[in-house]
């Protein structure tokens, strides 16, 4: 029974190996293959670029610097183009805006508060405000805050 149970798997692999002849696919110069790929929205890539500053901030806060320009390109979050399934409702703005005041004030030399703590704050608020809608970069995001 052995016997026959080997000699059964070397058959099927033997078979399953044999190389198939693949019959050509005639196509005109005219049929182009069109690939739906993802392009990402403008806003996508707005906050890729926030995420991406906001990560070297975190670095140089680590390292013990004082970060002391506001990016003025944050600014965009009321402009960019959202992805098409989106839209830009109140709740959006006012996070924007509470979003921006929080930023700034990681910049504002004067505060009494920590930047670690101000960092951390304007890190929150870009996870509260994707609570409410885009939830996808959650994880992401919370890799920012500084423990």
């Amino acid at each position: 029974m052995k016997q026959f149970t080997v000699i059964l798997c070397l058959l099927v692999v033997a078979f399953s190996c044999q190389n198939k002849a693949e019959e050509p696919v005639e196509t005109s110069d005219n049929d182009k293959i069109v690939y739906d790929m993802y392009e990402p929205s403008e806003m996508a890539n707005l906050m890729n670029q926030m995420y991406a500053h906001n990560l070297k901030v975190k670095q140089d806060i680590l390292d013990g610097k004082t970060p002391t320009e506001f990016p003025m390109d944050f600014m965009k979050i009321h402009t960019a183009e959202l992805s098409d399934f989106k839209d830009r409702n109140e709740v959006f703005e006012s996070f924007s805006n509470v979003f921006l005041n929080a930023e700034r004030e990681i910049f504002n030399e004067d505060s009494e508060v920590p930047v670690e703590e101000r960092f951390n704050n304007a890190v929150n608020v870009c996870i509260s405000c994707h609570q409410t809608e885009c939830t996808g970069p959650i994880p992401r995001i919370q890799k920012l805050l500084i423990k």
